[in-house]
């Protein structure tokens, strides 16, 4: 019985920066994840993190988000720069207690979700 709840979420213009965090109540030692979903399309992986700290980006925020863990307060952070209207969505955090999987049908936790609004 993992909880993820994610903050953070809010409004910010163009250029903007806004941080996510996701506590989880239970320690995870796995992977843990971003994803983010705009109604009507399918959800997309944003950015992981293994149990070795290493780290994966999708193309389109490589440069601009920083995805980190700390393993003593199981937090899981999303640092956003440089925010555009694409970045629009709803985010959410996931994990699982190995490896990062390569679907996001094999994440076994989520949270519920923060929204983000870039506007011009």
């Amino acid at each position: 019985q993992v909880q993820m709840e994610e903050s953070g979420g809010g409004s910010v213009q163009t250029g903007g920066s806004l941080t996510l965090s996701c506590v989880a109540s239970g320690y995870i030692q796995g992977c843990m994840a971003w994803f983010r979903q705009v109604p009507g399309k399918e959800r997309e992986g944003v950015a992981s993190v293994d149990p070795n700290y290493r780290t994966t980006y999708t193309d389109s925020v490589k440069g601009r988000f920083t995805i980190s863990r700390d393993n003593a307060e199981n937090t899981l952070y999303l640092q956003m720069n440089s925010l555009k209207p694409e970045d629009t969505a709803m985010y959410y955090c996931a994990a699982v207690r190995w490896r990062c999987p390569k679907t996001v049908a094999e994440y076994a936790y989520w949270g519920q979700g923060t929204h983000v609004v870039v506007s011009s």
